[in-house]
């Protein structure tokens, strides 16, 4: 179940938590940060996220037949990170979209996830939380692309943080789950 998936690969879900949260903070620390250094660190941590979450699709393909939600989470990432890399000389307004469309697109498959999740764990509203920030995100980044600059880097690092602070969160309670789990197997 899919649950398992999460449980034994919990360490993956925190680390990309703590990814998260430590490009929230470097985009909070340097506020003058250029927009091609910000391309380039957004799309570093696009690519490291999504392949986390391959990691943890693959790992778990034989135990749900839903696996593939979280696979397609990791291409999504490495999608817009290899973009991003191809592309550094990016303009706002393109890195916003690009931004903001992964933004919706991770939060959409993160909710079906916990759908799916709900009979499996107890828990699953971080996963929910996680995939309405990143919808609420992309949404407003789409609604107000003139918003200046600085704005939307202090709105980017916003989100990193409670992006993955939610994943910390999850990444807990999944793990817990399989505490549980072991716990009553040897009872």
């Amino acid at each position: 179940m899919l649950a398992n998936i999460l449980s034994r690969y919990w360490w993956m879900t925190l680390l990309r938590g703590v990814i998260w949260v430590l490009f929230g903070l470097v985009v909070f620390s340097q506020p003058a940060i250029s927009l091609v250094t910000l391309t380039l660190l957004f799309g570093a941590f696009a690519l490291v996220d999504g392949i986390a979450a391959v990691v943890n699709a693959i790992g778990g393909r034989e135990e749900h037949e839903n696996w593939w939600v979280l696979l397609l989470v990791g291409l999504c990432g490495i999608g817009v990170g290899v973009v991003t890399f191809l592309t550094p000389a990016v303009t706002a307004l393109v890195l916003l979209y690009y931004i903001a469309f992964w933004a919706i697109g991770i939060g959409l498959l993160q909710i079906v996830a916990a759908i799916g999740l709900r009979k499996e764990i107890e828990g699953e509203l971080w996963l929910i939380l996680s995939g309405i920030v990143s919808v609420a995100f992309g949404v407003l980044l789409v609604a107000r692309p003139g918003v200046g600059v600085l704005s939307v880097l202090w709105l980017i690092a916003f989100y990193a943080i409670v992006f993955g602070v939610t994943l910390i969160f999850l990444s807990f309670r999944v793990r817990g789950f399989v505490n549980r789990v072991t716990s009553r197997a040897r009872a």
